[in-house]
């Protein structure tokens, strides 16, 4: 039998914090890679979930995903 799955990704609309204020590390994470891909730092009013959304897209950009 296998091990379950410690931590399952959920989808973000799932996530039951996706509308707080994205956390410290996320919005320190999107500045680096927001200056990576040469963009502007992003809002500081991000929710949880539009931050990792975010993450997720620029990861792609810069190759770091």
């Amino acid at each position: 039998m296998s091990e379950p799955e410690l931590n399952p990704e959920k989808p973000v609309e799932q996530w039951t914090t996706g509308e707080e204020p994205m956390t410290g590390p996320q919005a320190s994470y999107l500045g680096t890679l927001a200056q990576e891909a040469g963009e502007e730092p992003p809002p500081e009013n991000l929710t949880k979930a539009e931050a990792s959304r975010r993450i997720d897209e620029l990861q792609q950009r810069t190759g770091r995903g």
